[in-house]
């Protein structure tokens, strides 16, 4: 891994953690290749800012004075470099929806809060099919008792169960009206 680029400190206010962030701004990283990983990110962000300032310093200067662009895409392309190869060291995956949601400007928690959506969605779904079902059972099982009396001690339905909702069908109807389980 080439050596780290002293990071120049820049003075901007370190704003509060955003409420969904894991930890706050201010906490020490994580040991191991999480922590050089985030530390190298920033490091990165640090890089990319320090390379725009020194773009737009240099654009306000005379032609003639030396420019500094060249030395912080230096650093940019060390920081990208090492970057490269932590990057055969991790085992974290990302899915490529959230990167494309990520190029495109979109917030990737959307992908998640769909995902969930449709989750629920199909819960609901399958919560109504399987009350049709024991609906349906219950309906079959009273009909069969009426029709052929000697299954009445066979079928679970004819010991007066068929009156009372399975335990299945009370859990199912709770999560239907979108509550989640602890």
């Amino acid at each position: 891994m080439p050596p780290r680029p002293p990071v120049v400190p820049i003075s901007v206010t370190v704003p509060p953690p955003a409420p969904d962030s894991p930890r706050s701004a201010q906490s020490v990283p994580p040991t191991g290749i999480q922590g050089d990983l985030e530390q190298d990110l920033m490091g990165l962000a640090n890089a990319l800012y320090n390379l725009g300032t020194t773009v737009v310093n240099d654009s306000t200067k005379d032609p003639g004075t030396g420019k500094q662009v060249g030395i912080r895409v230096n650093e940019v392309v060390k920081y990208l470099a090492g970057l490269d190869d932590m990057a055969s060291h991790l085992t974290t995956h990302i899915p490529m929806q959230i990167l494309t949601d990520i190029d495109n400007g979109r917030n990737p928690m959307h992908l998640t809060k769909d995902r969930l959506e449709r989750a629920a969605t199909e819960n609901q779904f399958m919560n109504g099919k399987i009350q049709a079902i024991e609906s349906y059972r219950k309906l079959l099982d009273e009909a069969l008792v009426q029709t052929f009396p000697d299954l009445a001690e066979v079928l679970p339905c004819a010991n007066t169960l068929c009156s009372q909702p399975a335990s299945r069908s009370a859990e199912s109807t709770s999560l239907t009206n979108g509550e989640h389980r602890p």
